[in-house]
């Protein structure tokens, strides 16, 4: 019996310590970024590789379109951002997962892609 329980002890050990989650990131992820972000250096060629796919956020698909030559109106003009306040911007909340559905669909929070996008939200949302 101690044998079937230890095997049974450590299965469930493995188990937990195997499943994931995509989790809501709490720590505000740009607050360390100190360099200038770019939209279209460093911001753009994120929504182009994460977002603006076929049947996400490109032209004619949803909203907003991401794609490089209409990302920052798209943003603006749809109010998904609030510069200097990225805790209170709709993108932040769903790159975070603070709003459903978290973003980028099927992947989840990525702490670089966000903390790159929340300074660039902190730092005014320039079109730079």
């Amino acid at each position: 019996k101690i044998a079937i329980l230890s095997g049974y002890l450590a299965f469930v050990m493995f188990a937990i310590a195997g499943c994931s989650k995509t989790s809501t990131i709490v720590v505000n992820p740009g607050s360390s970024i100190t360099e200038t972000m770019s939209f279209e250096k460093d911001i753009v060629p994120i929504f182009t590789n994460s977002c603006a796919m076929s049947g996400c956020h490109s032209a004619g698909a949803k909203a907003p379109d991401l794609t490089a030559a209409n990302a920052y109106k798209a943003l603006t003009d749809g109010n998904y951002y609030k510069a200097t306040d990225p805790d209170n911007s709709v993108l932040i909340m769903w790159l975070t997962g603070k709003k459903s559905p978290v973003m980028p669909i099927g992947k989840g929070p990525d702490e670089t892609i966000n903390a790159k996008i929340y300074a660039w939200i902190k730092q005014g949302a320039k079109n730079n």
